[in-house]
């Protein structure tokens, strides 16, 4: 594609999400294009995955066609989830959590829908969550470990180079550590870094960083994931690189 070529589409996207009131995802949607395409990447784990917003951008936004295996616990929404993927033959959805332990846990479902999480409500959240980010009721949840789901899910879905993207609210480390040995076949990964404390024990983003560098990743892209920070920067999001796929230095 040509120089001219890619400024105009992406001018007529800089358009279509500002008509939208979506204008705050284009640097995510920018790095998301240029990071699946780079690294050939052809499944995402699309984990968290509330009614399916993020695999729906992939879709109409990002320009990915490859397997989207979406996981969402919260059974309120899971249908509409559901719902929304049964037109698509390579988008699978799981009405689960994926955590650091298989087993059963007391997932929350909160007043608004997309903050529910395993955690509980931080005491020191900001105000303008307080309300949105309460308890209205708990339910079992079956969660499992992504290193024991990948072997089945890799003949299943026959997929190469994985994507790993987390949004758990406060989760995603847990999400991580389950995955075991099995992160370093992902090829990159999307994680929400709270900057401001939203739920209790939740990992900040210093320590994220810090762990996923431990761990091979090191940083592509950060961006604020919703277009209600301001002055204060509450979370963003951050997509990694697995280190062993760039080149060698020296």
């Amino acid at each position: 594609m040509s120089r001219h070529i890619r400024e105009l589409r992406d001018r007529a996207l800089a358009v279509r999400l500002a008509l939208a009131g979506r204008v705050h995802q284009y640097p995510e949607i920018q790095a998301l294009r240029r990071f699946l395409g780079a690294f050939a990447v052809d499944c995402v784990f699309d984990v968290g995955a509330n009614r399916g917003q993020y695999a729906t951008m992939l879709r109409s936004d990002a320009g990915f066609g490859g397997t989207i295996l979406s996981f969402e616990p919260n059974p309120d929404i899971f249908s509409e989830l559901e719902r929304n993927a049964s037109s698509d033959r390579r988008w699978h959805v799981f009405n689960m959590a994926l955590s650091d332990f298989d087993g059963m846990a007391s997932f929350n479902i909160m007043a608004a829908d997309q903050f529910s999480s395993l955690k509980a409500p931080s005491g020191e959240q900001d105000a303008i969550f307080a309300e949105r980010n309460r308890v209205t009721r708990t339910v079992d949840m079956q969660c499992r470990r992504l290193e024991s789901l990948l072997p089945d899910l890799r003949r299943a879905h026959g997929f190469a180079r994985p994507f790993l993207k987390m949004d758990t609210q406060g989760h995603d480390l847990s999400v991580c550590e389950g995955a075991g040995d099995a992160l370093r076949d992902m090829a990159g990964v999307q994680t929400e870094l709270g900057v401001r404390p939203i739920y209790e024990g939740g990992t900040g983003y210093r320590a994220m960083i810090d762990w996923l560098a431990e761990h091979g990743f090191v940083p592509s892209a950060f961006f604020a994931n919703n277009k209600g920070h301001f002055p204060l920067l509450v979370e963003m999001d951050g997509i990694f690189v697995n280190r062993a796929l760039l080149p060698r230095e020296g």
